[in-house]
């Protein structure tokens, strides 16, 4: 008989689809200490969890017989799928189920932003009666930037279009043709902000995307405008929104989740009349409940049961003769998707992946889905997984194509990806070397041999005397240790670029720093 332990309080209609299944223990523990956790999970076949949780490398460790660990929800900041994927543990996480609610309440939000009803109310509820306080603005004929067009995002702009509003658009991977589809203006990220009434923001939390809306953005938005963040916490640098309010930039603006949760008494944003606070409320519908738990129940049971499933945020089962062959590729597959989205620079529409060598050989489309995860993995981080990047990239209108050559010009096995954008193409190349991993052997057609993994710089640079210490000053006097360094010239004098393996990711202000070197064009952090 199997055994699935279910430690957080999940909806019991998602329990119920696993006592359905032939041959199951269901056991329910919820608020189990780290030891009881440890304990009852050593004879588990499967383990389904919320948030509460921890599932870190001691439980996989002591779980022996442990094939699958649900998460109901998005987020996997608490299951560690490195360690899943070691001990061979399928993770899985059910990222459609909440789709609807957020947006919903991101638009609930916007809608008690314009009319001040939670003010309102609280008003007459307190005896009062004020209709000239809380006069209000309408959404028709309203212009609303939505930062971050994925599901949810998509999903906000749908029913604005409904109430009369101008959508514009802002994401890094959004196609003209998406947009379109969505009945939405492509806009820049500058001129999106600019134009706004109301600003929405539904991108991932990322080095990015950390204060995208910062005291800098806040400074060319329009008079009055309202801001509403149902997201990720961090994606708006809340001290320099509260400023914005109190120099009437901003009119208002609706939080439901913050930098830190929960919110104390003292943050900048409790107490004003102007501002909606709610306590992450995003996902807390019933039907979201319920349609999280359903989800990840039935994929739990296709993995025990040994048929297909989607939503696998680490590895899928492959074949033995499959994990033999590629295994040693999955890391440089992803880490070359994820190289290349950094380097680009516009939305990404069209994407070549050549095996050349042995792997020409191989039937490789696992390894293209890996090279696809990694590179939206960039911007759509826990929504995109080795199962669904392929049809992620369909919707996204970005072309995939597989090529084969037999011969590889000068590595035994190579993987080259070559990713157009709106404004260029990104090439780069990787290979294994026995005892070194992966390895970036090529980027735009420069020569370089670079571990591909942890934190970079990348520049493009003149090649001239005493450039490389100018970077290494600046890195230094930052506290940025440099651990490797390459670089790739043709011609001496000529354009160069360099990648340095650093400790630690680089920030903004200090790429800005680097590009204002004369001779330095591209100063880029990467993190994979």
């Amino acid at each position: 008989m199997m055994k699935i332990l279910v430690t957080d309080g999940i909806s019991q209609l998602g329990v119920e689809k696993l006592q359905k299944l032939e041959d199951v223990e269901v056991v329910v523990r919820n608020d189990l200490s780290t030891e009881q956790l440890l304990a009852e999970v050593a004879d588990c076949d499967a383990l389904l969890v919320r948030s509460q949780t921890k599932v870190q490398e001691t439980v996989f460790a002591a779980a022996k017989r442990l094939k699958v660990v649900g998460r109901a929800g998005v987020g996997v900041d608490n299951i560690d799928v490195a360690a899943a994927t070691r001990h061979g543990v399928v993770v899985l996480n059910a990222p459609d189920g909440n789709t609807i609610s957020a947006a919903e309440h991101t638009f609930a939000m916007m809608i008690a932003l314009a009319r001040h009803i939670p003010q309102a109310n609280a008003t007459v509820q307190g005896g009062g009666w004020d209709r000239k306080r809380f006069v209000g603005v309408e959404l028709q004929d309203k212009t609303l930037a939505v930062l971050g067009m994925g599901r949810i995002g998509s999903e906000v702009a749908k029913r604005a279009r409904v109430f009369g509003m101008r959508v514009l658009g802002y994401d890094p991977f959004l196609t003209a043709d998406r947009a379109k589809s969505l009945g939405v203006e492509q806009k820049s990220l500058e001129d999106a902000i600019a134009e706004a009434d109301f600003i929405t923001v539904h991108t991932p939390l990322t080095k990015e995307t950390h204060h995208l809306l910062s005291a800098a953005a806040f400074a060319t938005m329009k008079p009055g405008v309202r801001i509403i963040n149902c997201a990720r916490g961090g994606i708006i640098d809340e001290t320099a929104l509260a400023a914005a309010l109190d120099a009437g930039t901003v009119a208002g603006a609706a939080l439901d989740v913050f930098e830190h949760e929960p919110v104390e008494s003292t943050h900048p944003l409790v107490g004003r009349s102007n501002v909606i606070l709610t306590p992450h409320l995003g996902a807390s519908t019933v039907e979201a409940q319920v349609n999280v738990a359903i989800d990840v129940a039935e994929e739990v049971g296709r993995v025990l049961l040994g048929l297909p499933f989607r939503n696998a945020v680490n590895l899928p089962s492959l074949s033995a003769e499959q994990t033999q062959e590629l295994s040693p590729y999955f890391s440089l597959a992803e880490q070359l998707g994820r190289f290349a989205a950094q380097l680009a620079t516009g939305a990404p529409d069209d994407v070549e992946i050549v095996y050349s060598g042995g792997l020409a050989h191989q039937d490789a489309s696992f390894l293209t889905r890996t090279v696809i995860k990694g590179l939206l993995w960039y911007r759509y981080q826990d929504e995109v997984n080795y199962v669904n990047a392929p049809l992620m990239a369909d919707s996204l209108g970005i072309r995939v194509r597989e090529v084969r050559e037999a011969k590889g010009k000068v590595f035994t096995n190579l993987i080259s990806l070559k990713l157009a954008h709106g404004s260029g193409t990104v090439r780069v190349a990787g290979t294994l070397y026995n005892g070194f991993g992966p390895r970036i052997v090529e980027v735009d057609g420069y020569a370089v041999d670079a571990p591909i993994e942890g934190s970079m710089l990348f520049t493009r640079h003149t090649d001239q005397p005493g450039m490389i210490g100018r970077m290494g000053t600046i890195l230094g006097d930052a506290g940025i240790n440099i651990a490797g360094m390459q670089v790739g010239r043709r011609e001496s004098g000529g354009e160069a670029i360099m990648i340095l393996s650093v400790d630690k990711p680089i920030p903004k202000e200090l790429l800005a720093e680097l590009t204002a070197v004369g001779g330095i064009r591209v100063a880029r952090g990467i993190d994979l």
